[in-house]
């Protein structure tokens, strides 16, 4: 029998390297709202949502004052921020439309509705939150069925708090 993992199974924390912490902390924290846990001097920062120990991990140890990795490179494709409900999306929507911030992408998958953005040094964001399960589009064969349309940002909006 072929092993599967866990379903309890969670993504605990990405760790990032950046560029510039300050700019990084200003992004993550400043920006998106999540919670300086902790630092490690000048060189690392931890945040989360929630008190957690940390969801995001940011350092300098090799990256300092670099420049973005390669676009057409191996890497971290972007990292997906699931927001609890609707309401919450549309609210962090609200405060990057108002801060002006630059949106690569909005989509509605079906399953999810979803805000693309790069952090400071080009990592690649997804702020998203997934529609209740019974929701879910299916194909004829009951097999869930993922898409990429357009996003209906004035009623995601019209929930902002």
């Amino acid at each position: 029998m072929e092993y599967q993992i866990p379903a309890q199974t969670r993504i605990g924390h990405i760790h990032l390297k950046v560029s510039n912490l300050q700019r990084s902390l200003d992004f993550y924290s400043g920006l998106l709202g999540f919670e300086l846990m902790t630092m490690y001097g000048d060189q690392a920062a931890f945040v989360s949502a929630g008190g957690y120990h940390h969801h995001i991990g940011l350092n300098t140890w090799h990256s300092k004052n670099s420049p973005p990795a390669p676009e057409r490179a191996p890497g971290l494709y972007h990292t997906a921020i699931l927001y609890p409900e609707r309401k919450d999306l549309a609210t962090i929507l609200k405060r990057l439309v108002d801060a002006k911030y630059p949106l690569t992408g909005l989509s509605d998958h079906g399953v999810s509705e979803a805000i693309y953005l790069d952090d400071p040094d080009k990592n690649g964001v997804e702020l998203y939150w997934d529609r209740p399960r019974e929701l879910w589009p299916r194909d004829e064969n009951g097999d869930v069925k993922v898409f990429t349309e357009r996003l209906d940002v004035e009623g995601l909006l019209s929930l902002a708090v």
